[in-house]
């Protein structure tokens, strides 16, 4: 147990970062959710928009450290493969 003030400081500080962490991880999935969701549809135009929008927030998950610039760039590039599929069927 943290027993000085600056180790208090840091449990507090964790605390609500985790907190926001947690709110846009899960912001991200629904950004990546609705995606495949317009990918199992089979609808092109709507997948396309919905790629762009969680490019864009996979994006802002990186810039905030919530995830590492490897996994963001990683998983755009499978949603990017799975948006060409759909296109070229």
């Amino acid at each position: 147990m943290a027993n000085n003030p600056g180790a208090k400081k840091a449990i507090r500080k964790i605390e609500r970062r985790t907190e926001v962490n947690t709110a846009r991880r899960s912001r991200l999935r629904t950004f990546i959710r609705k995606f495949q969701e317009a990918l199992d549809a089979g609808d092109a135009t709507v997948a396309k928009t919905a790629f762009v929008a969680a490019q864009s927030e996979l994006m802002r998950a990186v810039s905030k450290g919530v995830v590492h610039k490897n996994t963001g760039s990683r998983k755009v590039s499978r949603l990017a493969a799975q948006l060409k599929k759909l296109a070229a069927a």
